[in-house]
């Protein structure tokens, strides 16, 4: 079964948009734009990053 993780190898913050990347199979400098932009348009993208930082669990070591 698929797992949402942070990302141990595709980060540049705390990891979220690479894992969300990475469980989505695309591109995560796609999801970096798109917290920008949400971060821009709706005023709510750095919230989010940090709550999903906070939620989300690092990837277990194999």
């Amino acid at each position: 079964m698929k797992q949402l993780y942070k990302s141990n190898t595709n980060k540049k913050v705390a990891g979220v948009c690479g894992g969300i990347g990475e469980y989505f199979d695309i591109d995560p400098t796609l999801v970096r734009l798109g917290f920008v932009a949400l971060s821009f348009l709706a005023g709510g993208g750095l919230a989010v990053y940090i709550i999903a930082a906070i939620i989300m669990p690092d990837r277990p070591e194999a």
